[in-house]
């Protein structure tokens, strides 16, 4: 723990994420409730993909819905389900219109509880991990993948370089980028919940919190060296959201004599 400087002062900022809420018309009550839970008790909500059942706006607008009277920064990353009906542009614009930022291989930079908050949202996607990677080999398709993998990451790369000077910084991702996370999964669907590859980026710029959703068997807590690396799938937390309470030193005000 390093010690902050006298000219700093701690400031706590509240952050309420979960994944694969999996939003459907029938649960759209439940959805307003645990979304509306949340006034006053956060500072900035994140969603870590699978927004939706089966990716059709009107699955979205059940959230967007929700979301709309928040007065909190709202950020979220598709998943694979919300990918399903390949009708993500029109599901994208459904989300927004409720207020929720949809990023996806971008990074952004906006005030969350007074504090000033980089963050970095990519699905992230499937490669495996040690004794499951599929490689950049064989057929097309199984290229593609791979390739497709790659940009990812590497929007993941670039992002983190934009907020480097953020005071706070959080990468947002949808596929698991650690094992740990995903422990408890069985050992054959691995390559399908996420990879290490997008690991890389996060040792290299260590950013403060990472969050990631779709293991649905998996773990809550890991780490990528120093790096805390939390799923906040639903089925995991066990709850609504989770709301984690980050400690930020921020600048000190002088008064202006």
């Amino acid at each position: 723990m390093h010690e902050v400087p006298h000219s700093f002062a701690p400031r706590c900022l509240r952050i309420a994420a979960a994944g694969d809420l999996h939003c459907c018309e029938p649960r759209a009550e439940e959805v307003r409730r645990s979304v509306h839970a949340l006034d006053g008790a956060a500072d900035l909500v994140l969603l870590a993909g699978d927004l939706t059942t089966h990716g059709e706006p009107e699955q979205g607008a059940v959230l967007a819905r929700a979301c709309e009277s928040l007065d909190v920064p709202v950020f979220a990353v598709l998943g694979n389900h919300d990918w399903h009906a390949n009708r993500a542009r029109e599901l994208v614009a459904v989300l927004e219109s409720g207020g929720i930022r949809v990023l996806d291989r971008e990074w952004v930079a906006c005030e969350a509880g007074g504090l000033e908050v980089g963050i970095v949202g990519v699905k992230g996607f499937v490669g495996g991990f040690p004794g499951s990677h599929l490689p950049d080999f064989g057929e097309p398709l199984l290229r593609s993948v791979y390739g497709e993998t790659t940009l990812e990451v590497d929007a993941l790369d670039r992002g983190l370089r934009e907020i480097a000077l953020c005071p706070t910084r959080i990468v947002l991702l949808h596929y698991a980028p650690t094992e740990a996370t995903i422990a408890g999964e069985p050992p054959g669907i691995a390559a399908f919940l996420g990879t290490d590859r997008l690991a890389g980026p996060i040792a290299e710029h260590e950013p403060d919190l990472v969050v990631h959703g779709h293991a649905h068997g998996g773990a809550f807590e890991g780490a990528i060296g120093q790096v805390p690396v939390y799923n906040v799938s639903v089925p995991v937390i066990g709850r609504d959201f989770w709301l984690f309470e980050l400690d930020v030193a921020t600048p000190a005000r002088t008064p202006i004599h």
